[in-house]
């Protein structure tokens, strides 16, 4: 089998924004808020020294204020959310932020960042070098940016890093059509034994939604995939 090497995936810092609104330990209450409702973002990462992540303050760390604002709690009300209740009395970020921040590589790959936010319940990560140094931030809309690829882009990109590349002697009769995201192979190649790379390959292609690979090989032997992950199985066409 060739070997073939899939291609170089998109990471974090392809999409991730670098424009940045960050807050230092010492921010006010009123001020996270009002940062919060002016750039339009339910989280902030906090900061000190030369920008060096130290927390993040999020809506969720402001809220406690609001719902014990009349409400004092009981004794057993204040043990059993002991976070909470001290957030309700606290009035600058170092005290309201939750610490240690979850962040993520610049050089991560766009599925390790969406395992992370799913793991962790949370929006968005603060993105840092190997110091803890602010470099950006990624949201799980960032993560999504790729799935903007034109048809157009897709299709040259998986005859480029897919057909090409697998099939170079009969990559001409290779077919690559993209509607929607949707990939769809056909035509007849030499090797059958490749058909199942060619369509997790082109699985692999950022931006692609689903792929159906109809594939034959120049012998007759078929492998085809129908719904995308499927496992492929082969079918005489005699």
């Amino acid at each position: 089998m060739n070997s073939v090497s899939e291609a170089t995936p998109y990471t974090v810092a392809d999409v991730m924004t670098t424009q940045v609104i960050a807050v230092t330990p010492t921010t006010g209450f009123k001020d996270i808020a009002a940062a919060m409702e002016r750039w339009k973002v339910t989280a902030l990462p906090v900061i000190e020294g030369e920008g060096r992540v130290v927390g993040v303050v999020s809506e969720a760390d402001l809220l406690p204020k609001e719902e014990f604002h009349a409400h004092r709690p009981g004794l057993i009300e204040q043990m059993r959310r002991l976070g909470d209740t001290a957030k309700a009395g606290s009035t600058r970020a170092e005290d309201l932020m939750t610490a240690p921040a979850v962040t993520i590589r610049p050089d991560a790959t766009l599925p390790r960042a969406a395992r992370l936010m799913a793991d962790r319940h949370i929006k968005r990560l603060p993105v840092v070098d190997a110091d803890g140094t602010l470099k950006g931030i990624v949201s799980r809309a960032d993560l999504l940016k790729v799935f903007l690829r034109s048809d157009e882009e897709l299709t040259a990109e998986i005859r480029r890093s897919v057909v090409e590349r697998l099939f170079p002697l009969s990559h001409e009769a290779v077919e690559v059509t993209v509607s929607h995201g949707i990939a769809t192979l056909t035509g007849r190649v030499k090797d059958h034994t490749l058909i199942p790379m060619a369509e997790h390959l082109t699985h692999s292609v950022e931006g692609v939604v689903d792929v159906h690979c109809r594939l034959r090989a120049e012998d007759g032997a078929a492998r085809e995939v129908s719904g995308g992950r499927g496992a492929c199985r082969g079918r005489s066409t005699r």
